[in-house]
């Protein structure tokens, strides 16, 4: 068994995610969600989805990126 870096939870059907060349041992999606999923960077949302990013900052939506004086960005549909 293995032990998930988020939770800290040794649990026998744990997986693996490779990123940026590390890999990180996780026992739920929830959990790599919350260690590897950026923020939005207006309403501190993590992304799940595509999301928006302009010059480094990254936004859950074209509201979000407008909140924050972005303009230029589309949602992707």
């Amino acid at each position: 068994m293995a032990t998930c870096e988020t939770c800290g939870n040794d649990y026998d059907k744990t997986f693996q995610v490779s990123m940026n060349g590390k890999a990180h041992t996780f026992d739920s999606f929830e959990c790599a969600i919350h260690a590897l999923a950026p923020t939005c960077d207006h309403c501190g949302i993590r992304i799940v989805g595509h999301g928006l990013e302009k010059a480094g900052t990254f936004f859950c939506c074209e509201h979000c990126a407008q909140g924050e004086g972005v303009k230029g960005l589309r949602d992707r549909i």
